[in-house]
């Protein structure tokens, strides 16, 4: 028979940083879950990625206190802002103040392709162009130009 669901908690943690400090231990504490046992199992999967990039996690709870919790890819604001070579870190650097105006930096075509491949099974759509689609729409709204 399988377990009763009680409870779903999203969260987008530092890959190899998790630790009961919040935003964990109390999302995590109000359901009742083990904290460090998802800290320890998360900094395990999470050992060979880059550390610090944001990982969004979704956590499953059940009645009788177990969890499992899958992770997606980082957001594309994360790839885009690498590949512009904005500042990423503790005060990442924002996009641009007026959209559509003014430009912070330079993308291109190729690494747009690139962060499509990487993000295509969190995306949903079904064909590599209209990943790229979506993903040159997130670069213009956040004031980056694409150049090819």
């Amino acid at each position: 028979m399988a377990k009763k669901i009680t409870g779903y908690v999203k969260l987008q943690v530092p890959a190899g940083a998790a630790n009961p400090s919040p935003p964990i231990g109390p999302a995590l504490g109000q359901r009742g879950l083990n904290i460090m046992e998802f800290c320890k199992a998360f900094n395990a999967r999470t050992a060979q990625m880059e550390k610090g990039s944001p990982i969004p996690v979704i956590i499953t709870a059940y009645q009788d206190r177990s969890f499992t919790f899958e992770m997606k890819q980082p957001p594309v604001t994360f790839w885009l802002k690498k590949a512009a070579g904005l500042k990423i870190g503790k005060k990442p650097a924002s996009g641009a103040k007026l959209p559509g105006r003014g430009f912070v930096g330079k993308v291109t075509a190729e690494q747009i392709r690139e962060i499509a491949t990487k993000k295509m099974p969190d995306l949903n759509c079904s064909t590599i162009e209209s990943a790229e689609s979506m993903i040159r729409g997130s670069a213009r709204a956040m004031g980056l130009e694409v150049v090819g």
